[in-house]
């Protein structure tokens, strides 16, 4: 299994495509915006999931042109159901002044689920706190982890169904609880590990600050 990704659109959303050669399956993970590497790197590969770690416009920019394209299911969070057809959920009319609406989910996920793809099981963890619905998709060693941390950094909770308080429990008990070399793939901005932000962190130490980005 392959794991390529490019942040795609103005907000530099990271997206995740897998890929299995012996299988020729594909599995997307938050298209962000309609980009032709998608289609390059898609090219000869049946696509089989659509995931979303959450439903915020800069993440669901290309999943309907993508779904049409490919038949595809798309996943998400039963809490963030209504969040791909609700501009003013999705954050697309307070963030982008424009809407942005798609069909709606063809797949609903919630805590525990495991995800057959090309012989693996991705398991699905609960991570709300920058949205109610966000989660995270694990395979051994590897976590993508959405808009819930980041780089020396976490997620916003300044938009509709944010909650700061849920988020640093999402991150604490949840990410860095899984072992230290995981890697996580975040939403925006570089890879990092468990154990990284565990020790180096500014809002995951002893005195983080309780403010929002």
């Amino acid at each position: 299994m392959e794991l390529r990704g490019r942040s795609l659109g103005p907000f530099q959303t990271n997206c995740y495509i897998l890929t299995h050669d012996d299988t020729k399956t594909a599995l997307v993970i938050d298209p962000g915006e309609e980009d032709p590497w998608l289609d390059e790197t898609l090219a000869g590969y049946t696509v089989t999931h659509i995931l979303l770690t959450h439903g915020h416009c800069d993440h669901i920019g290309g999943v309907d042109a993508l779904r049409c394209r490919t038949g595809a299911p798309v996943y998400i969070h039963e809490a963030e159901e209504d969040w791909l057809t609700d501009p003013k959920l999705n954050g697309s009319v307070i963030v982008m002044g424009r809407p942005i609406v798609s069909d709606p989910p063809d797949r609903l996920l919630k805590d525990g689920d495991e995800i057959q793809f090309a012989g693996h099981s991705i398991q699905v963890m609960h991570t709300p706190g920058h949205t109610p619905g966000g989660v995270s998709f694990l395979l051994p060693g590897l976590c993508f982890c959405g808009d819930t941390v980041f780089y020396r950094s976490i997620g916003r909770t300044d938009l509709p169904g944010g909650d700061f308080q849920t988020l640093i429990a999402s991150i604490k008990d949840r990410i860095l609880t899984l072992p230290g070399d995981t890697r996580l793939f975040p939403g925006h901005g570089p890879v990092t590990t468990v154990k990284d932000e565990a020790r180096l962190n500014p809002f995951l130490g002893p005195n983080y600050p309780f403010f929002q980005l």
